[in-house]
């Protein structure tokens, strides 16, 4: 039984993130009502703070900047499921964490509150369950996100011992052109 669900368990956590943040796209990229009183509290805090815009329509944390970064998520969660790709979901799981981080203490820290639609606290409750299926998908999927940072780390960061030897091919190509001149 404990087969199955570690086997399934990544798909269904996946599959189900992927459907919230899609549907909500429908709210932001639209311009809902809902989602303008949102995120028209949260600008209207910021601008308390020195920071007017910071949640606005061009704003660096946008309505359209979070459903983008929700649409990658469930876009790398859904081709993650592919077995060449499985480290795409991990990438989307850490998305997801990252984008219902801010979700979760937005509505925690902020005058936004946890009921802000007057829905019963339905989209903090989704949040936080996203929150955590992510989580518990990033844990699923540690060993493939210690290989993605790994391989982004070599794509980046060169290895000394690559760097050492071509340091030295090169000295041997000089040397080599020397004797060949002399």
């Amino acid at each position: 039984m404990l087969d199955r669900i570690k086997r399934y368990a990544p798909a269904g956590i996946s599959v189900f993130a992927a459907i919230v943040f899609l549907d909500s796209l429908r709210f932001k990229f639209t311009d809902h009502p809902n989602t303008q009183e949102i995120f028209g509290r949260l600008d209207g805090w910021a601008g308390t703070l020195g920071l007017p815009g910071l949640f606005g329509h061009t704003g660096l944390f946008s309505q359209y900047v979070i459903g983008s970064a929700e649409l990658a998520a469930s876009t790398l969660l859904l081709v993650g499921l592919l077995p060449r790709f499985v480290r795409l979901n991990a990438l989307g799981a850490l998305i997801g964490l990252a984008v219902m981080t801010g979700a979760v203490s937005f509505h925690l820290f902020t005058p936004l509150g946890i009921d802000p639609n007057n829905d019963g606290g339905g989209l903090f409750a989704a949040a936080v369950t996203i929150w955590l299926t992510s989580v518990v998908l990033l844990i699923i999927r540690r060993n493939e996100l210690v290989g993605l940072i790994r391989d982004l780390g070599r794509a980046f960061v060169p290895e000394r011992n690559v760097a050492l030897r071509q340091a030295q091919g090169d000295a041997n190509s000089n040397a080599n052109t020397k004797v060949a001149s002399a």
